[in-house]
């Protein structure tokens, strides 16, 4: 599908032009968080404790200085939860550009190989299919905190939870690499590179990757919704993220403690913001997936 066509697709679906302005929205907004949050929640030096559990602007007892109303260590929750956003955005691109490099590589080599290279990837992939992220976070939260000490691990806890993440999604990029990548070896174009001494290398970074980019491109986007909703999940259990890191779903956890004590705010508004922001990003998936299906044109 070329470019016009790409284009007069997107047009055609109102629901998907409305995923795509607010989940440009919720990711811009979250990449100039510093330049648009009222506060820093980073500054211990501007947060007090005179001002914790302010519920937001328009209630009874708010201050319009917090318009989400704040947590309750004093911090203003609109700028924490752009804060979060963005933690939990770099985490998600990190984790599915993690997993894209591990199973693009890892399909290209078992598809382009067969034997038993294939064979060897393809049952490591059937093993990690049977393991739940949860538990290969908690393997390398394990792992981390019996090296360094608790205090240390919290600085490496953004690297474990992308590393978790990445690790446990490169299947599914892994076997469409591998379907493809069958398909096009067998085509002439291939053997005729073959023929003329094009090294193996050459022949699958030059040929065959760029034709299987458009699958890849797709599951990326859907599991960018999964990894951010992954590192949600782990977060609210507390495998993930720490407070002083906030993401959207540390501040979930964190929010949800309070809940019934009247502070609905706390985990109210991060929870609105994680939902939009996986269904918009889902939404443009599903999208973009029926829009590069040839059987749907």
């Amino acid at each position: 599908m070329g470019r016009h066509d790409l284009w007069l697709s997107f047009r055609s679906k109102p629901v998907v032009i409305v995923a795509a302005i607010v989940a440009g929205v919720l990711i811009l907004s979250a990449l100039a968080a510093p330049l648009i949050a009222p506060h820093d929640p980073y500054d211990m030096a501007s947060v007090s404790l005179l001002y914790a559990e302010l519920p937001p602007a328009w209630v009874d007892g708010g201050d319009p200085a917090f318009p989400l109303g704040t947590d309750l260590q004093g911090r203003d929750m609109l700028s924490t939860i752009l804060y979060g956003s963005r933690t939990s955005i770099l985490v998600g691109a990190a984790a599915v550009a993690l997993s894209l490099v591990l199973g693009v590589a890892a399909g290209l080599v078992a598809g382009y190989g067969g034997g038993v290279v294939d064979s060897v990837l393809m049952r490591i992939a059937d093993i990690q299919l049977t393991f739940p992220a949860i538990l290969i976070a908690l393997l390398f939260d394990g792992v981390v905190s019996a090296i360094f000490s608790h205090g240390s691990s919290d600085q490496y806890a953004l690297l474990v939870i992308i590393l978790a993440i990445g690790v446990s999604n490169w299947v599914l990029f892994a076997r469409v690499v591998r379907s493809s990548t069958l398909v096009e070896k067998g085509k002439d174009y291939v053997k005729a590179a073959r023929v003329t001494g094009v090294s193996s290398l050459a022949i699958l970074l030059k040929h065959i990757l760029p034709n299987t980019l458009g699958p890849v491109l797709v599951i990326a986007t859907i599991n960018l919704a999964l990894a951010i909703l992954g590192e949600a999940t782990l977060s609210f259990l507390g495998v993930g993220l720490p407070p002083t890191q906030p993401s959207l779903g540390t501040l979930i956890r964190i929010g949800n403690e309070y809940l019934f004590s009247g502070a609905w705010w706390m985990t109210i508004f991060p929870g609105v913001t994680l939902i939009l922001l996986v269904l918009s990003v889902n939404l443009l998936g599903d999208w973009l997936r029926d829009a590069l299906n040839p059987k749907l044109r």
